[in-house]
């Protein structure tokens, strides 16, 4: 028997299905003769989804070769039957009730969707900065199932969940035991995106997992409201200050890519990023002199960094004197984000509007000075800060235990991640 194929075959808002040799079919599918309909994504580069009166088919395309399909899912709802003749691909019962997850910034996004009941177990939880996971897993509601990279599996068997979300790598040569447990792998690949916005429309993708995805679409629509009302004040500015980022690491300078979302970020925030010439989309291992050539002379300079107190000047010299003949520290332009204190790698994979927020407050404080930093919908900045019943959402932070920057380290300059580093 010949089993469909079914996924977007043309460009976004078709409606098609597919054999699997590739051909297409018409508008009579493998799921009671309906077509399915494509959901327009505006952004994401790396996903795909087709929905049908009885599934949807969600398909990821593999970052690191684009020609292929990294992971294709069929999404049944748990309560109906499977579809007489099923898609190819891993079968999810949705909505997912009873998942492992390995990341930090995925267990954020579930209890902003208020699915977080849903988190039964995790890895790395040292890594993970809510305290609704750490009190599940004290009193034993959460399994604590080891480090991601040597996972405990007898726990994991014990668990049985409906799923696991981990985040896929180039040629790890597979998940070993993992992939023989029967269980479904959800290869979060949406870190791999190559816009800020891109890796938020993921969300959309999880809210179908989840049984959440009228939530999901609103909490996306309001984060790409606002990145764009922030973009657009950042555009009518003629003034591009030049901006270095991050800090040396031994003998290497590892910068964002001049198409990492970072880069991205900069342009979108009006500014001009030291290494925006550069081709890659990840982080590039650069010499101490090729940085100093190119951004000794920048307007700012933004770090992120996690120890246990603040750090300073004194402290950035004192791990590498070379650190005062740049510019902004001369000048005292240099913004830090303690990521031990906020909410950085939890909130801005889905939440770019407010990292864009924090760039432009920085780069262009004339600009934002009427805006509101905490997005509340209030005043002036009521256009980008999203009404309604999305504001609750995708105003909030992720879960119960983010942190806002601007109440614990930037004080009266709005921001949400970075401040002032200190004298």
């Amino acid at each position: 028997m010949t089993l469909l194929l079914l996924s977007s075959c043309g460009g976004g808002g078709k409606s098609a299905s597919c054999l699997a040799d590739g051909s297409t079919q018409g508008a009579a599918g493998s799921t009671g003769g309906t077509a399915g309909d494509t959901l327009a994504l505006r952004y994401a580069r790396r996903l795909s989804i087709v929905e049908y009166d009885s599934c949807a088919v969600a398909s990821l395309v593999d970052p690191w070769d684009t020609t292929r399909i990294l992971h294709r899912y069929v999404l049944v709802p748990a309560a109906q039957p499977l579809p007489e003749l099923m898609p190819e691909g891993t079968l999810l019962r949705t909505p997912l009730s009873h998942t492992l997850v390995y990341t930090s910034v995925h267990c954020g996004l579930l209890h902003e969707l208020r699915v977080g009941q849903a988190i039964a177990g995790v890895c790395d939880l040292s890594y993970i900065d809510l305290s609704s996971i750490h009190e599940g897993v004290a009193q034993g509601r959460i399994t604590d199932c080891g480090s991601g990279m040597s996972p405990d599996i007898e726990r994991i068997m014990a668990l049985r969940p409906d799923a696991i979300l981990l985040s896929p790598f180039e040629n790890s040569g597979g998940y070993g035991r993992l992939e023989q447990l029967g269980i479904p792998l959800v290869e979060c690949a949406d870190y791999m995106e190559t816009s800020p916005l891109g890796r938020a429309e993921w969300v959309r993708f999880y809210g179908r997992l989840y049984g959440c995805a009228s939530q999901a679409d609103s909490l996306f629509a309001a984060v790409e409201q606002r990145y764009l009302a922030l973009k657009t004040l950042a555009d009518a500015t003629t003034t591009r200050p030049l901006v270095l980022m991050e800090l040396k690491s031994n003998s290497a300078w590892y910068v964002p890519g001049g198409q990492s979302t970072t880069g991205i970020l900069c342009r979108d925030a009006g500014a001009r990023y030291a290494f925006a010439h550069d081709t890659h989309s990840g982080s590039v291992p650069l010499s101490l002199e090729t940085v100093f050539a190119r951004a000794s002379e920048a307007d700012y300079w933004l770090f992120k960094y996690n120890r246990p107190r603040e750090m300073t000047y004194r402290d950035l010299e004192a791990d590498y004197a070379g650190y005062a003949a740049f510019r902004p520290f001369r000048e005292r332009k240099i913004y830090v984000c303690h990521t031990g204190k906020v909410p950085f790698y939890e909130e801005t994979p889905f939440h770019p509007d407010r990292l864009l927020s924090d760039l432009l407050h920085i780069f262009h404080p004339e600009l934002v000075h009427d805006t509101a930093a905490d997005f509340s919908g209030n005043g002036a900045a009521a256009e980008i800060a999203g009404n309604g019943a999305t504001a609750d959402l995708a105003g909030n932070a992720a879960g119960d235990n983010t942190r806002n920057a601007a109440g614990n380290l930037a004080g009266s300059e709005g921001l949400h991640y970075f401040c002032r580093l200190k004298q």
